[in-house]
């Protein structure tokens, strides 16, 4: 396969295999500590689980990505990477082992939010030290390949991650403290594997680095205010649309998660872990409606246009989600998880093409920027509102109507956009 091939070649640098195997391990354990804290919130027997605090798990896991993520690089600038990644993932490592007692403990959940918060927010230093890590570590030629198997990787070693997690708390041991253990370990070993890349070898140059902080700290802040107005001229109008779709996509996408983890719960548990072993297959579902996407959006969207491949997915999306959903049954809804995999994946490929394409070289890393900020906000939003309407076992017609209602309003919107 041309896949496999590339990752071969890649692999012939020294560099590029450390930082891979660092990025692997610490991935991983993400997907480890986040199903963990997923299934904490949602199936710990003595915890009434309720969409509210689900919604908090979410803006726990996610919003550290958004609020953090823009900055992280003005940091990243000031500090060996190298070093980040040893004791980020060392102390990621020791407040694993943190939110384990605090689970045992039956802390206070502000305790145990801030305990998860921490862990996530440095994630965010490291995942933007990888990537920042990687022109370091290949030749020139070969950086587009590296950008784009590099994170492939990384996001298939998280599903991995998320699959030993259910197997940990299914099969071995019946204990969320014992799966986020696994995880601390996880991060230790991967501060274990930084230790093999030499100190200086990823950089920064500190002759590169600006001499103050808070210079650059503004800085980022004008440059985010500088990619909204670069979006908002007319020549970048399709990228500015092809945003606000996916903002809403991904917040629909939030939305029924919220659904499916309240479903999973009340409505479908049978036994003490029916309802977990049905979230992993929803996990599992969608994600290879990820992988499918991953296959035909480059067809479709090069033979429709990225922009009418967006109101396809929403389109679609808009008629299957209320047929497959609205029984409130296992089967059809995991047939949702499914589709829902691949028109969000889908519609997201076509925007990250649409934003490459329209977008001034010059402008790309802070619009992106911005992009990763609204996906992360959507999805939290997402759950807030559920939290609203969702009663306690998770049956909503109204959530399904009014998601149904924003696919379909997406589409429509696209759609006469470009036809223009």
């Amino acid at each position: 396969m041309a896949v496999m091939r590339d990752l071969r070649v890649l692999l012939r640098f020294r560099g590029f295999r450390r930082l891979l195997g660092v990025r692997l391990l610490s991935q991983g354990a993400d997907g480890v500590y986040q199903i963990a804290l997923a299934t904490y919130v949602v199936f710990s027997p003595e915890k009434q689980t309720s969409a509210a605090s689900i919604a908090s798990a979410m803006a726990v896991l996610l919003l550290p990505y958004s609020l953090v993520g823009p900055f992280a690089g003005v940091l990243l600038d000031r500090w060996r990477r190298r070093q980040v990644f040893l004791y980020g993932n060392l102390l990621r490592a020791v407040l694993a082992c943190v939110t384990a007692v605090l689970m045992l403990g039956q802390a206070p959940d502000w305790l145990f939010y801030t305990s998860a918060l921490c862990v996530t927010a440095v994630n965010r230093f490291v995942l933007a030290g990888l990537s920042a890590a990687l022109p370091r570590v290949v030749d020139t030629d070969r950086l587009v390949l590296a950008n784009s198997l590099s994170p492939t990787a990384g996001t298939l070693a998280a599903t991995v991650g998320a699959a030993l997690a259910f197997a940990v708390r299914l099969v071995v041991a019946d204990s969320d403290a014992a799966v986020v253990l696994v995880g601390a370990a996880l991060y230790l070993g991967a501060a274990l594997a930084s230790l093999r890349i030499a100190p200086e070898i990823l950089g920064p140059d500190q002759e590169l680095v600006r001499p103050y902080l808070g210079t650059a700290l503004a800085g980022t802040a004008r440059g985010l205010a500088a990619g909204v107005r670069h979006l908002a001229e007319l020549p970048r109008r399709e990228a500015a649309w092809a945003l606000m779709a996916m903002t809403l996509m991904r917040f629909c996408y939030g939305a029924l998660t919220v659904m499916v983890l309240m479903l999973c719960r009340y409505a479908w548990a049978s036994g003490s872990n029916g309802g977990l072993a049905l979230l992993g297959l929803a996990v599992g579902v969608s994600g290879a409606g990820f992988f499918v996407a991953a296959v035909v959006t480059p067809g479709a969207a090069g033979r429709l246009g990225p922009g009418r491949w967006i109101a396809v997915c929403a389109g679609a999306a808009a008629v299957l989600v209320p047929a497959l959903c609205l029984p409130f049954t296992p089967g059809p809804t995991l047939g949702a998880a499914f589709i829902l995999g691949v028109t969000t994946q889908g519609a997201k490929i076509a925007t990250d093409t649409i934003v490459q394409s329209a977008v001034d070289d010059g402008f790309r890393g802070r619009v992106f920027s911005l992009y990763d900020v609204l996906f992360n906000v959507a999805f939290v939003g997402a759950a807030a509102v559920a939290a609203l309407m969702l009663p306690p076992d998770g049956r909503s017609v109204s959530l399904v109507l009014t998601v149904a209602a924003v696919y379909a309003s997406i589409a429509v919107a696209m759609t006469r956009f470009e036809l223009q």
